[in-house]
């Protein structure tokens, strides 16, 4: 099973680890990617800090983000599950996790990001800020900066097991599966029941709980309809939708009233 998960704005502080090393990163088919953006955004915020501002959506409240990312190459670094925090990360709650969920996690979850394209949650990073939705002056928006890379590395990283997307929309546009991937696919969506309506809080921290449920099980559902049945069985009120055409991937509701 491949969890694929949107980054978080908030993020913590790099700390006094060692520094970020590209390298040692997982999917390496997506390094020179990463590099061409890595250069390009600790250039811009080192550069020219009301451009880096303006570049990246940033407030006034948030300069400070521009400092930050001026310094990647030289900040401490930590793993990825340790930097993204919010409220899907504090409902997936990875720190807590036994030894066997843990390692779980290490092999199925994947994060999303504007800066690295993709990452698992024991790769080492620092703290930075550069959405999916930037566009940089030299390289051009981010998702289709990502998508010509994404589609081999991704692809092989799926395996031939369910592919879970969790991803917001800004995300999910830098790799699409296709062919007989997408037909393993499941696409999540977190609704209130009473409104039929998504809500951030209810679909970010429903989707960390759906998450942290199946790592805690060992539940590794082969395909959408396993999945279906397995968040059945740990409580979930499922709705499916058939896909759109065949060999394209499903759409699944998980309906909830309140999250605990």
């Amino acid at each position: 099973m491949l969890v694929l998960l949107p980054p978080s704005e908030g993020k913590a502080s790099s700390g006094r680890g060692a520094p970020l090393k590209p390298e040692a990163l997982s999917l390496p088919g997506l390094g020179a990617a990463r590099e061409a953006v890595l250069d390009e955004l600790v250039e811009l915020c080192a550069a020219d800090e009301e451009k880096a501002r303006e570049v990246l959506g940033l407030s006034e409240g948030l300069r400070g983000e521009i400092a930050k990312n001026a310094r990647l190459r030289t900040a401490g670094a930590r793993p990825a599950g340790e930097v993204y925090t919010g409220i899907l990360y504090d409902a997936l709650g990875l720190a807590s996790l036994d030894a066997a969920a843990k390692r779980r996690a290490a092999r199925s979850l994947l994060v999303f990001s504007g800066l690295w394209g993709a990452v698992r949650v024991t790769d080492r990073i620092p703290s930075y800020r550069c959405s999916m939705g930037v566009r940089l002056p030299g390289l051009g928006a981010l998702g289709a900066h990502w998508r010509t890379p994404m589609e081999s590395a991704l692809t092989e990283a799926a395996g031939g097991g369910l592919v879970l997307d969790l991803r917001s929309a800004a995300y999910a546009a830098a790799w699409k599966p296709k062919g007989e991937v997408a037909a393993r696919t499941a696409s999540v969506r977190v609704l209130h029941a009473p409104t039929r309506k998504v809500v951030s809080h209810f679909n970010k921290a429903t989707k960390g709980r759906i998450v942290r449920s199946l790592l805690t099980a060992g539940i590794a559902p082969k395909g959408p309809a396993e999945l279906v049945e397995a968040l059945r069985d740990l409580g979930y009120v499922v709705e499916e939708h058939a896909p759109a055409r065949a060999g394209a991937a499903r759409t699944l509701d998980v309906l909830v009233d309140e999250v605990h």
